[in-house]
């Protein structure tokens, strides 16, 4: 498989890129083809500005139409459709980072911001019914997704009974918003969590479970969140009242797969 790793940490001696240089190594070993972008060493410019989409300063931005443009005229800056090249190349897309303010660092962020655009990330119509495709659906169909975190708590506190929330509805905007939304499958994430009171030892566990992890990236079993057009929502993106009845949030959207008897 291709694969697209993005790292984001401040510091390439952090416990984030040691993780994601080996597990880089073992997918190689493994006879995968690996590209890392490390945003902190590629100096990766966050903010989204009207030069992205060769707009004119002196009329106002309006953020989605210009990219969209810029898009389909062939006008978008190079160092975003050089990135958008790498994701459509890549069959799995490994979003690495520390867990900051129960987010991605800015940098990390501001990838997305400029790289799944409109025309790219969103925005895709069916050609035949002008249905726009999204949350199952969408331009990056057919890839997967994964969150590599590391979390400085202790896991029981990202519980659920924890004070800082279940960590999979931290994770939400990633896995339903990003991976989701355009199409990828969201593979569960992998955790490393008192990362930074970790001694060798547990640096050395957390390695050895990362690369368990990836040597069977092709074969994981992706969250089972529900298609927006499989059946589960009405007209208004809404879930039809037989569906999960009595459950709401986050959790609603998330098919109970067990059997039942």
């Amino acid at each position: 498989m291709n694969i697209l790793w993005l790292v984001a940490h401040p510091d390439a001696r952090s416990m984030t890129r040691s993780l994601a240089d080996e597990g880089a190594a073992h997918l190689t070993e493994l006879g995968h083809d690996v590209h890392i972008r490390d945003l902190y060493a590629l100096n990766w410019d966050p903010i989204v500005a009207a030069a992205d989409f060769d707009h004119d300063p002196e009329e106002r931005l309006f953020v989605a139409r210009a990219a969209k443009e810029a898009i389909d005229a062939g006008r978008l800056s190079a160092d975003i459709k050089a990135e958008q090249e790498l994701v459509l190349a890549a069959d799995v897309l490994v979003v690495h980072f520390p867990l900051w303010w129960f987010g991605m660092p800015a940098i990390l962020k501001g990838w997305f911001d400029r790289v799944f655009l409109h025309g790219f990330g969103f925005g895709i119509k069916d050609p035949e019914t002008g249905t726009t495709l999204r949350y199952g659906d969408g331009n990056l169909r057919g890839k997967r997704g994964m969150v590599v975190t590391s979390v400085g708590a202790r896991e029981a506190s990202f519980g659920p009974r924890g004070i800082h929330g279940e960590l999979e509805q931290v994770l939400f905007p990633i896995q339903h918003g990003i991976f989701h939304y355009t199409g990828m499958e969201a593979l569960p994430p992998l955790v490393v969590y008192g990362a930074d009171r970790s001694t060798e030892a547990e640096y050395a566990l957390a390695a050895a479970r990362l690369k368990e992890r990836l040597s069977v990236l092709g074969e994981l079993e992706p969250v089972p969140f529900r298609t927006q057009d499989g059946g589960d929502y009405d007209a208004d993106l809404v879930l039809h009242p037989h569906v999960a009845p009595g459950v709401t949030g986050l959790a609603a959207h998330v098919a109970d797969t067990r059997v039942r008897t």
